[in-house]
């Protein structure tokens, strides 16, 4: 069985990690890859950078995660600053694909 995949953008790397965290204490979910990019108004954006986490595990867990992670964010920043994707049965090479990013592990 495939895993589901999840998708959280928004824009600050701590609204990124406090969201996350809370959701990973949610539900049981594995943080596959970060990466960072500016957004597209630049300089010109409250917070100047846009932060994807891409995460794994079965489709209830990434569900409640995408939904406590989203409910976190807006603490911190407006609806329009946050984006959240969900892939319900993603092919084995997408898995592949979520490591690649500007954030490396250690």
């Amino acid at each position: 069985m495939s895993k589901a995949v999840g998708f959280l953008e928004v824009q600050g790397y701590s609204i990124a990690l406090a969201s996350m965290d809370k959701a990973c204490k949610a539900a049981n979910v594995t943080i596959e890859g970060i990466d960072v990019n500016n957004p597209k108004n630049g300089d010109q954006a409250a917070i100047p950078v846009v932060v994807q986490v891409k995460f794994s595990g079965e489709i209830s867990d990434v569900k409640v995660a995408l939904e406590v992670a989203e409910y976190e964010a807006r603490k911190y920043i407006g609806e329009g600053d946050i984006l959240t994707h969900l892939i319900p049965s993603s092919m084995e090479e997408i898995a592949k694909l979520l490591t690649i990013g500007k954030v490396k592990r250690k």
